[in-house]
């Protein structure tokens, strides 16, 4: 699994990070995926996380 984040669409509020620590970290105002691959039992944690973006700016494929 990958996770992409719009860089310029995301807002930076940080509930992806909140919601998912061992996935998202905030680096400035921006949210980033900290691995580069997302193992199968991480996938939960990654999708749980992109559906509280309120702009809908991760996508966990």
């Amino acid at each position: 699994m990958k996770v992409v984040i719009d860089n310029e669409t995301c807002i930076g509020c940080g509930l992806c990070a909140q919601v998912a620590p061992n996935v998202y970290e905030m680096q400035g105002d921006k949210a980033v995926s900290i691995l580069s691959e997302i193992s199968e039992d991480m996938g939960e944690e990654a999708k749980n996380g992109a559906e509280q973006c309120p702009v809908s700016a991760i996508v966990v494929s």
